[in-house]
């Protein structure tokens, strides 16, 4: 049972109980103002469950309006975060393409030494077996 149902049967036995107690003639005044007291205290009880219901409406529909506007919110920086990690993934792309350029020339470059210094050493060779036919 809710608290809606509860209420005015509660007051209703109160109130009975009350007008059974009652003899002679008060007892139709206080039966009648038993009654209208009843019907009042239903009524306010009526309504405060009303209220209570309402306001969980109302703040049920704020807390579903705060959380579509922190999901609005929140989208665009995500979108910002995928922009920017899409970007990354294209300058890291880059700089190994030039990374390995560079480690390309330098072993080039290296090489074209070895070769260099290797052809010197056949020249000394060279120059050196010929001093020595002499």
């Amino acid at each position: 049972m809710n608290l809606r149902s509860i209420t005015p049967t509660l007051l209703a036995a109160s109130l009975l109980l009350a007008l059974a107690a009652c003899k002679g003639p008060e007892a139709e005044q206080a039966r009648d103002d038993a009654a209208q007291a009843a019907d009042s205290a239903a009524a306010a009880a009526r309504e405060a469950v009303d209220q209570a219901a309402a306001s969980t409406r109302n703040a049920a529909d704020e807390a579903a309006a705060a959380s579509q506007q922190a999901a609005a919110d929140v989208q665009p920086a995500l979108d910002r975060a995928a922009a920017a990690t899409s970007e990354a993934a294209v300058e890291a792309k880059d700089a190994a393409k030039d990374a390995a350029a560079h480690a390309s020339d330098a072993t080039a470059t290296a090489a074209q030494k070895v070769a260099d210094k290797a052809r010197d050493v056949a020249d000394d060779a060279q120059k050196n077996a010929d001093e020595a036919k002499r």
